[in-house]
């Protein structure tokens, strides 16, 4: 069973435009299903696709399951999801021995910058970059699943 402990946190836009990352990835990504229990993710990424299905959360932590899918299935599932799709560019920068990864969201939510690290244990100390605003862990207005329901 794979686990995800991830946190989440609000992004400085004025600080982060000073940093410099490699690229980014452009992300459209759906819902099938929106329960706190268990949600189904749709996702574009690039030139791939992907579903998760995605376990309560109990903390920081929850059950995560990522399937890669054929790009073509992704673009029919998505088309289920609509018009409640979320666009975004995700960047990723390594910061004391963890990988940030950082949503650009367009559309609708454009200016909303959103941090995540995942950690291999709920307790495990990070140091946090001056660009990060406020900690949005246990906030589920932030999950991409309630951003969604925000249109």
């Amino acid at each position: 069973m794979a686990k995800e402990i991830e946190r989440k946190f609000l992004v400085n836009a004025e600080k982060i435009k000073f940093v410099e990352f490699d690229g980014g990835e452009k992300i459209i990504q759906g819902y099938l299903s929106l329960e706190p229990e268990k949600t189904v993710r749709v996702r574009l990424k690039d030139n791939s696709g992907f579903l998760t299905i995605k376990g309560k959360n109990v903390g920081i932590t929850r059950n995560e399951f990522e399937y890669k899918i054929p790009v073509e299935d992704a673009r029919e599932l998505l088309k289920m999801c609509e018009p409640n799709v979320l666009e975004k560019v995700r960047k990723k920068i390594n910061r004391a021995g963890h990988v940030w990864e950082i949503d650009f969201f367009e559309g609708k939510h454009f200016g909303l910058i959103l941090a995540e690290v995942e950690l291999s244990d709920e307790n495990e100390k990070i140091e946090l970059p001056d660009w990060i605003e406020k900690e949005v862990s246990d906030d589920p207005k932030y999950y991409n699943s309630q951003l969604v329901k925000n249109f």
